[in-house]
C-alpha cells in the first residue's frame, strides 16, 4: 500500500502550526491531552491524512499523470 498525498500546502502549514501550539502548550504545563499535537504535526510531515482517505477528501491537487 502506497500513502499518497492526500493533504495540500495550506492544510499543511496549519496542522503544522496546530501542532507545534499544542505541543508548546503542553511542555509548557499544560494539559496531557495537549500531546494530540503530535498527530497534526506528524499528518503535515507525511501530507497524507488517514482520516482524509477514509472520508473520500483531498484538499492537495491531483498528481499529473
Amino acid at each position: 500500500m502506497t500513502l499518497s498525498k492526500n493533504v495540500g500546502s495550506i492544510d499543511r502549514a496549519l496542522r503544522a502550526v496546530l501542532g507545534v501550539g499544542l505541543i508548546g502548550w503542553a511542555l509548557s504545563g499544560g494539559p496531557v491531552w495537549a500531546w494530540v499535537g503530535v498527530v497534526p504535526l506528524l499528518t503535515a510531515g507525511m501530507s497524507f491524512c488517514p482520516l482524509y482517505t477514509a472520508l473520500g477528501l483531498r484538499t492537495c491537487p491531483a498528481a499529473k499523470a
